[in-house]
Order: C-alpha cells, then structure tokens, then sequence
C-alpha cells in the first residue's frame, strides 16, 4: 500500500465572499494535489465569519510541503499548531538559506507560545525576531546574528476580506484595469476616497511623474496639495524639474502647456529651470526669493509637505534637492508612507513600483496611467489591491479636482 503524503489545514474567515477558500481550492489544484473538505461551518450573518478543516494530500512529501506552503500564503494554517524555526544571520546583509520571503499581507507569527503581529509589513522581505517582537527587515539591514525565521512553520497571514458595509471603489479589484470605464463616474468615486480619507484624518501620499505637468494637470495637483488632501510628494527629478519649468516660464518639455505650441527656444526651458534652482540654492530657496510662485514644489515648500525626489541616470542637473544615494532615497521613500491610508500614482511606473513593494496590503492603492501596462505590470509585481485606471492624466485628475470641489461645498 502507497504511503500517504497528507496534512490537516484549517482556515477562519469570511470565506465565501472574498474568495478566500476558493483560492485554496485553486492552489491546490493548480499544483496537482487532492483535499477533501473535512469540516465547513458557514457565518448566518454578514459579519460573522466562517470555518473549514481541509485534509491536503500530495504525491510525496515534497509534493505536500510545496501545497502546504502555497496554501498557508493564501490564509490557511495548519491544524497542528507550530512554531516558527529560526536561523542566525551568517554576516551583515546575508540571510540564511530558506529564509521566509513576505508577503504584504498582515501577517502574524507563533513565537514562544503565542501569536504576535509581525510590524512593518512589506512584500519581498525577511521576518527578523528581537525580543518579544518581529518585524518585517529588508536585507540591506540585516546584521550578522539576526534571529531570522527560516521556512513557512510558525506563520499566518489574513489576507484583506471584502469590506463588510457593502460595495466599495476598491473592492478586490484585482488586476482589473481598463480605459472603458465610465471616467466621470470613476472621477467621482476616487475624489470621493479622497475625501473620506481626510476626512477621517487618514494620511495620502502622491507618487507622481513628469507627465503630469506635460498633460497640464499640475494645476490640479497644486490644488489637492493647497487645499491639504496630499500629505507628501515621493517623485524624481523630472517632476520638479517640469514643474518648475512650468510655473516660471509656462512650458514643459518646451512647449507651452496652455495650447502645445512650440516656445522660442523651448528645449532649453528645463536647463533653464534647473539653472534657476542652483542659482537659488534649493527648491525651498527659490520659493524664499520669490522666484518660484505657484506649482505643485511651490505648494509643498508653502504648506511644508514633505517630498523626496529619488535621482536616477537620465537625470539632467539633478536638482540640488534630489538624493542620488538609491539606498538614502528609498529609506526616506518609506519613511514618508509610514501610516499612509491611500497613495495615489500617478505616471510613473518604476517609482509606483518601488513604492507599491514598501506598503502593506491594506493600504489603499490609486493608479492612473494612460498605458495600460504601466497599471497592470504594477498589480502584477505584487501590489493587487491598487484600482488601476487607465486614462489620460491631464483629462482625468482636473476631473477628480472638481468632485472634491463640490464635496467640499
């Protein structure tokens, strides 16, 4: 007789509506292995939750801790209560084989016979242990002798559930992402977020690029921030650069933004304003002199919003202000999203990315992008709960400025 490769699970939660089990079921089918649903005990009512024991076998017992593995990353833990195995960092900025990669879902550990939250939770990193307290690392911060935990034993992550009062704008939106929306409606919907999210003293972080200002809705953007919706700025030289260009001289790229004509001697418009800046010393300086007065960096220096502009290799200047060091750059990128409730990114895909690895799943996420695979290839790096809105900026965002106008009102 074939010797049996099986392991009891269990799962708590709103199971049904938000698709966990069914996930399950996927997973494992998906790796070719066998369940048989046990136990199942339904919630009678809207907030309770509901329970299910599944039996998961597989063809050896590699097949089975590859299932298990899969399983317990959706939700599920095993019946049989575990610890969490750890392993000593070997040098600074190495971890142990078979560390346990993060997800950026809450997750929670068994540690000395009870269950603690883990802080810090972002995807793509390691758990390291500290006392009576685990914490979410990136490897740049490991240090030689870290308690770090090692394999799945030991964890349990909650994925986000459908929201119990009803329909929401970012209710398991998956990867969906589409330019056949109604705009207005969406418009609306998101101003509406934003809205509520201040209202509730929630914290909103922007991640913008230079095509806001290209498309003339950097008006928009000043606005959001005057009037105190955006709570700080995470973006590259370019945005500053062009929004600069666009508040002294009117144009961006060398166009005059108000009609896309071409300017006299546009293309050098932006070392112009790069100029402008070392001339003063800093974005902050110039606004000092008076030289810089309206725009979303003017806006900022104004209400003291905090914003990090991260360099990169195409940069012109950069900016005095920018930070070339990528390792200062994205500690201070996530220093300034600590506690955030929603971020909106707006074209830019490599700093959307970068910032969508560094927040837990519960944060909302809004995305707006004229390029499809822009939206996508974000949701598809890991950060599934952003709405994905494909659309023109400059038509799009003085949209969602006039909805938040009226609620306002």
């Amino acid at each position: 007789m074939a010797k049996k490769f099986e392991h009891e699970i269990e799962v708590h939660g709103h199971l049904i509506d938000s698709m966990i089990l069914t996930k399950i079921f996927d997973v494992i089918m998906d790796l070719n292995g066998e369940f048989q649903v046990q136990e199942f005990k339904v919630g009678q009512k809207k907030k309770d939750a509901s329970y299910a024991k599944l039996l998961i076998q597989g063809k050896s017992q590699k097949h089975l801790d590859d299932i298990l593995e899969s399983v317990y990353r959706e939700g599920a833990t095993s019946k049989i209560q575990q610890a969490i195995n750890l392993k000593p960092a070997p040098k600074d900025m190495v971890m142990p084989d078979d560390f346990y990669s993060t997800t950026n879902n809450q997750t929670d550990i068994f540690y000395k016979g009870k269950w603690i939250k883990v802080e810090n939770m972002m995807m793509d990193k390691c758990i390291v242990i500290n006392g009576k307290s685990a914490r979410c690392t990136p490897i740049r911060e490991i240090k030689k002798g870290d308690m770090i935990i090692v394999g799945e034993s030991g964890i349990k992550i909650t994925p986000p559930e459908r929201p119990r009062e009803g329909v929401n704008l970012f209710q398991f939106m998956g990867s969906n992402s589409s330019s056949e929306r109604p705009t207005q409606h969406i418009a609306r919907k998101v101003a509406y977020d934003i809205f509520k999210t201040k209202k509730e003293g929630g914290r909103i972080i922007l991640v913008g690029g230079p095509a806001i200002v290209h498309t003339g809705a950097s008006d928009s953007i000043a606005y959001l921030i005057k009037n105190g919706f955006i709570d700080g700025v995470l973006a590259g030289n370019a945005l500053a650069v062009h929004d600069i260009e666009y508040a002294t001289l009117g144009t961006s790229l060398g166009m005059n933004v108000k009609d896309g004509t071409l300017a006299v001697r546009g293309h050098r418009n932006h070392m112009q304003a790069i100029n402008s800046v070392f001339k003063a010393g800093s974005i902050a300086k110039m606004v000092a002199n008076g030289t810089l007065k309206k725009g979303i960096m003017y806006e900022c220096v104004k209400r003291k919003i905090p914003f990090v502009l991260a360099g990169s290799l195409r940069d012109d200047g950069p900016l005095p202000d920018v930070m070339t060091d990528m390792i200062s750059a994205q500690r201070k990128y996530k220093e300034i999203l600590k506690d955030t409730k929603m971020v909106i990114m707006i074209s830019t895909m490599l700093h959307s990315i970068a910032t969508g690895n560094m927040l837990p799943a519960e944060v909302k996420v809004i995305v707006v992008d004229i390029n499809q695979p822009t939206v996508t290839k974000l949701m598809d790096r890991g950060t599934w709960q952003a709405l994905g809105i494909v659309s023109d900026v400059g038509a799009f965002l003085p949209l969602v400025t006039q909805e938040i106008q009226k609620l306002i009102k």
